[in-house]
């Protein structure tokens, strides 16, 4: 790995030399654009939109547009003037509980490598901050661009993880949330199993990308001047969920036997989905109907469901109708 920025974390009167190291790297397979017809690859010039010559890159500003379409020219000169006290220090502001951080404000993670003589104190700080169980609030420049982030301890080293500003994270603001959705407890107690069916312990080691790597054969492929094999049948999408109750009741069966270990004995999932049905899925299909969402997939696609046009909603009422005729 290779530095990216030298700096200083400043610790209350304590200054800890240390360099930057990125800490993560996206493992993507990259393309360039080519002609199609030669393989050459495709070129873009820097051009003026007002005289229509190249531009150099020394001769290139930064430009802030304003609403009158007139724009505001700003050189390397004006962003040197301004006043940027991070710039070269790790300055650590509060230390706060990890668990009151909302993951949405992370951005990037960076490694923190002490020099020679920052060592000790480096070292002092790190079993400090590792002992409270806490992680130091920090602000630092990087790239002339100042943010928050944390400063906390992972594999012996410091992770300085950069953060969104408050005003950076949008507020979500959807129709639904205004809506009145009546969930039953029998759903939510068949939603509580299927969570329980799959909870297990994080290993990251058991995921892979496995488009990558189908990506990665079709390359190899050509390169070899192979016929590219074409990939097996896809798995068989879902159909529009009419009744919900019995989609989750599928869910938690299947993930079962998808488990190792997983079998159960005979009747054991009969005797729980209709416990935690509260009876025939015939009498909760309506219900489930209008709990499965505004949208039914059809092959793959999301179309609204109308009221009155024959759609799921219908589909829904026709057994509730039975059911009220077959108690009276």
């Amino acid at each position: 790995m290779r530095s990216m920025w030298k700096g200083a974390i400043s610790f209350g009167l304590v200054t800890i030399p240390v360099k930057l190291y990125s800490a993560t790297e996206e493992k993507d397979v990259s393309f360039h654009q080519v002609h199609r017809e030669d393989g050459g690859r495709i070129r873009y010039r820097r051009v003026c939109s007002v005289d229509g010559e190249e531009v150099s890159y020394g001769d290139i500003a930064k430009g802030y547009e304003l609403s009158t379409g007139e724009t505001v020219v700003l050189t390397d000169e004006d962003f040197a003037d301004l006043p940027l006290k991070t710039s070269k220090t790790i300055d650590v502001l509060q230390f706060v509980p990890l668990e009151q951080v909302d993951p949405i404000y992370f951005n990037r993670s960076y490694y923190l490598e002490p020099d020679r003589a920052g060592t000790k104190p480096y070292v002092l700080l790190r079993d400090a901050l590792q002992g409270s169980g806490q992680v130091a609030l920090v602000k630092v420049a990087l790239r002339t661009r100042e943010q928050l982030a944390t400063l906390r301890v992972r594999d012996g080293v410091f992770v300085l993880e950069t953060m969104l500003w408050p005003d950076e994270v949008r507020t979500p603001s959807f129709p639904f949330l205004d809506e009145d959705v009546e969930v039953r407890p029998q759903e939510l107690s068949m939603a509580g199993s299927l969570i329980d069916t799959l909870t297990g312990d994080f290993d990251p080691s058991q995921f892979k990308d496995d488009y990558r790597e189908a990506l990665q054969a079709v390359i190899d492929a050509k390169i070899e001047g192979h016929e590219v094999v074409a990939p097996g049948p896809a798995q068989e999408e879902p159909g529009a969920v009419v009744d919900l109750m019995a989609a989750l009741r599928a869910s938690v069966e299947a993930a079962r036997k998808g488990r190792p270990g997983g079998g159960m004995e005979d009747g054991s999932a009969t005797s729980e989905s209709a416990s935690a049905g509260g009876g025939s899925a015939e009498g909760g299909s309506a219900e489930g109907a209008s709990a499965g969402g505004g949208k039914r997939a059809s092959r793959g696609k999301e179309e609204p469901a109308h009221k009155g046009s024959g759609g799921d909603e219908g589909q829904g009422e026709r057994p509730a109708k039975r059911a009220r005729r077959r108690t009276a």
